[in-house]
């Protein structure tokens, strides 16, 4: 059927509506609206929100298709209430010319999930040397506009001053992972109690600060859009804030699992846990919600890192550092930010679907729930409580720090434009 009627659902959280989908738009938003010849869901109870937008994503494709392919990695967003996601560069070849990125964006439309984004590499094979063709990506079919060598950092201050001004051109903007190499070598995690107690190589909060630092900077200089990838530090907070607080062009992102878990559970040397940046102390997770809560930190973002099996059993120091999010991160969120009362659920909708589709300058994602706007929507159940079972993932990998830990919330319906991606909790 072309029509469909949500029957009741809060939306963002509010009083109980109705909204009326006719093809690819939202016809009406009201109560008591007529149903007509539309299938009707029955959604008493469950939370409306747009679909989710995220903008760090790795889908492997072209290359480590054994840990995930753009069809899995999209039915994995899907799962987990996505209806966009920007693809990571860091495939083999690197997304750093215009054909890479056209067929990532060709492969996006193929799957049929979700829209998938490109991010174009700053650099040339993300070497931090030359600058990638960074032009010829934006004017290319799939329009990129965010750049990131995300897995290395843009460490030359010439290279990166030179990034920002060739894409305040045409609007762009640089996501930035913020490592200074030179004081992570042989890092294995936080460097601090927990890193000194077990005698591994330690990872200074500095080495993200001093990067965020330097390039808020190059970027006030320039008069240029910077991105911060996956903040970790309550410093790296409050660097943002400054920046922010002198008229600084700068967003930033932080990841669930940085709002969740800490360098404690290293303890376990369980490699599921090694992650970059690495797990924090438990005052940077707090300082890392308030920031979320007062728009310091102005989005939540997975950076879904999906690793074969292989490549995360083994000991520590040989275990890639990464882990999954797209299915786990709409319930991490109502944990730590919904239940405590740090944000509510139109909070969540500005923080994960409008904010990141504004960044990103996805013109279709992010919008409100109201009549003549794309149905790309979210229906969650709230009220559900259930156990991480990574078994049921849509994605290729595994490599979840969340398996049997009881999360609440469940996706139960996406749709892309109307149609639906996922129909009472399975994939359409």
């Amino acid at each position: 059927m072309s029509k469909t009627l949500i029957r009741g659902a809060k939306v963002l959280g509010g009083e109980a509506q109705d909204v009326l989908i006719d093809g690819e738009t939202i016809a009406a938003v009201g109560t008591d609206l007529d149903a007509g010849d539309a299938l009707v869901i029955e959604a008493a109870g469950q939370t409306l929100l747009p679909g989710l937008v995220d903008l760090h994503t790795h889908l492997r494709e072209p290359g480590r298709e054994d840990s995930e392919t753009v069809l899995t990695g999209t039915r994995a967003a899907a799962s987990g209430g996505y209806t966009a996601v920007f693809a990571m560069a860091n495939t083999f070849p690197v997304a750093d010319t215009a054909g890479v990125v056209e067929q990532v964006y060709r492969l996006g439309k193929e799957s049929g999930y979700c829209d998938v984004q490109p991010i174009g590499a700053v650099t040339v094979g993300l070497e931090g040397k030359k600058l990638a063709e960074l032009g010829a990506m934006h004017d290319s079919a799939a329009g990129v506009t965010v750049f990131s060598d995300d897995g290395k950092c843009v460490d030359d201050a010439v290279i990166m001053r030179r990034a920002l001004e060739y894409v305040k051109a045409f609007g762009g903007v640089v996501a930035q992972h913020a490592q200074e190499p030179r004081l992570t070598e042989g890092a294995q995690m936080n460097e601090g109690v927990v890193s000194a107690e077990l005698g591994l190589g330690g990872w200074p909060a500095v080495a993200e600060e001093s990067i965020i630092a330097r390039d808020v900077l190059l970027a006030e200089h320039v008069g240029s859009r910077v991105h911060v990838c996956h903040l970790s530090t309550a410093g790296s907070v409050e660097i943002v804030r400054w920046a922010k607080s002198r008229g600084i062009d700068v967003t930033a992102e932080v990841t669930p699992h940085h709002l969740l878990l800490t360098d404690e559970l290293v303890r376990s040397y369980n490699p599921v846990y090694k992650v970059n940046p690495p797990l924090r102390t438990e005052r940077d997770v707090l300082a890392l919600r308030e920031a979320l809560a007062d728009g310091t930190i102005d989005i939540v973002a997975t950076d879904h890192a999906p690793h074969p099996h292989e490549d995360k059993d083994c000991e520590w120091a040989a275990a890639a550092m990464g882990m999954v999010g797209l299915e786990t991160a709409l319930s991490v969120v109502q944990q730590t930010m919904v239940e405590t009362g740090m944000l509510d659920w139109a909070g969540v909708a500005d923080r994960m679907s409008l904010r990141p589709a504004r960044i990103g300058g996805l013109s279709g994602h992010g919008r409100p729930v109201s009549a003549g706007e794309p149905a790309n929507l979210v229906l969650v159940d709230t009220a559900y409580r259930g156990t991480v079972d990574p078994a049921t993932f849509a994605s290729r990998s595994r490599n979840t720090p969340y398996e049997g830990r009881e999360l609440p919330g469940r996706v139960t319906y996406t749709f892309l434009r109307g149609r639906t991606t996922v129909v009472d909790g399975k994939l359409a």
